[in-house]
């Protein structure tokens, strides 16, 4: 049996920062990138943004990122030296390590949402990445 592998293609990526009834959107994308890169880097961009320590609620349609945090596969990764449950390397080390050192100035706390659904934050974001990659 052959293991799925990551393709990469275009990707793009979009996220909304909510706060006292004030909204901002950020988008962006690469041309050589996969679908789970582009979930962290959103991630990633929305922490970056944030000028003091909060307490965030990161909502998101990705399994990939929430678990990592929710079920404690990061900590195993790291307890692991960086290798996954089935000994191999874990992809994106680089990235994973940005988002937790942004997860050590906030308090994060990772929701998951029913991707391609009713939710309107979420529908707003997928289409900012569509967005994004005609930009590329």
């Amino acid at each position: 049996m052959e293991r799925a592998q990551e393709i990469q293609a275009l990707g793009g990526w979009g996220a909304i920062l909510m706060y006292e009834g004030l909204k901002k959107e950020i988008s962006g994308g690469n041309k050589d990138t996969t679908n789970n890169v582009m979930e962290i880097t959103a991630v990633i961009e929305g922490l970056k943004l944030l000028k003091y320590p909060c307490d965030v609620e990161v909502y998101s349609d990705s399994a990939y990122v929430i678990n990592t945090f929710n079920q404690n596969w990061l900590e195993n990764w790291k307890k692991n030296g960086w290798k996954n449950s089935k000994k191999e390397d874990v992809k994106n080390r680089e990235l994973w390590e940005e988002l937790e050192e942004l997860t050590k100035i906030h308090k994060v706390k990772f929701i998951k949402v029913k991707g391609h659904s009713d939710n309107e934050f979420n529908n707003r974001c997928d289409e900012m990445a569509r967005e994004a990659i005609k930009n590329l």
